[in-house]
């Protein structure tokens, strides 16, 4: 696995970058069109999951307290479409400029078993933004892939985060090797599978008694490489060699 170094200033960048062109294509295409990568939402859903969870978090990370909060709230009934997009640019705004004034080793509640930091929604919520900004690009007719080194920051997110924590869509019964390669960057990932396990590989760890288990490798660009993972795009967008059912197992969600 490749070193990115992402720091706080590198997320509140995309943050930046990205909220702006989601709020774009939300308002170019208008409430009612299909999300294709949200199957069953409209633009009207994804909107209302966006400023809510940008409402919760911009409430939750000034706290610095570490237990669990209270569910989001959806507010009922739903405002009119000009009011749903100005609420969105409000809480956009609002939740980067909380984030970007808070260090990252601030107390947070999160919700992997990892050190509970402001950190942690520095980095979820540039990546949460970056994927919500292609699902609304690709409602709109014109998605552009995620920029790539955020893209490899967030399959190492996937990786080291969501996955471990027991987030996972696909199987957690196989056992084997998945080879992860980023054709547009030098960057890769080696995981082991061992049934509901995960584990991020060196490349001094790799080879082990357990040749006999199933291997794979997809390579894609890091931005299809993430939206697989994420379950946006499917597993036929990459190259694919070996067993893609290990593919499927790291499906995070």
């Amino acid at each position: 696995m490749n070193r990115l170094h992402a720091t706080k200033d590198f997320w509140l960048a995309a943050l930046r970058a990205d909220g702006p062109a989601l709020q774009e294509a939300v308002a170019q295409t208008g409430p009612d069109a299909a999300v294709p990568s949200c199957p069953g939402w409209t633009v009207a859903d994804l909107t209302e999951h966006i400023t809510t969870l940008l409402h919760w978090v911009r409430e939750l990370t000034p706290r610095g307290v570490v237990d669990r909060p209270a569910d989001r709230v959806i507010p009922e009934p739903r405002p009119a479409w000009p009011e749903a997009l100005d609420q969105l640019r409000r809480e956009m705004t609002g939740t980067i400029e909380t984030l970007d004034a808070l260090d990252p080793d601030f107390p947070s509640w999160t919700w992997p078993a990892q050190a509970r930091k402001a950190g942690f929604w520095q980095r979820r919520m540039a990546h949460e933004i970056s994927v919500h900004r292609w699902d609304a690009e690709t409602a709109a007719g014109r998605a552009t892939p995620i920029e790539t080194k955020l893209a490899a920051d967030g399959v190492n997110e996937v990786l080291d985060t969501w996955l471990p924590a027991g987030r996972r869509k696909g199987p957690t019964d196989l056992h084997g090797v998945v080879h992860l390669v980023a054709t547009d960057a030098s960057y890769e990932w080696f995981v082991r599978l061992r049934g509901a396990g995960i584990s991020l590989l060196d490349t001094g760890t790799i080879l082990d008694s357990d040749d006999h288990h199933p291997r794979a490798e997809a390579s894609g660009t890091a931005s299809d490489l993430l939206l697989a993972l994420m379950g946006r795009i499917d597993s036929d967008n990459l190259t694919v060699i070996g067993d893609q059912r290990l593919i499927s197992a790291l499906q995070a969600g």
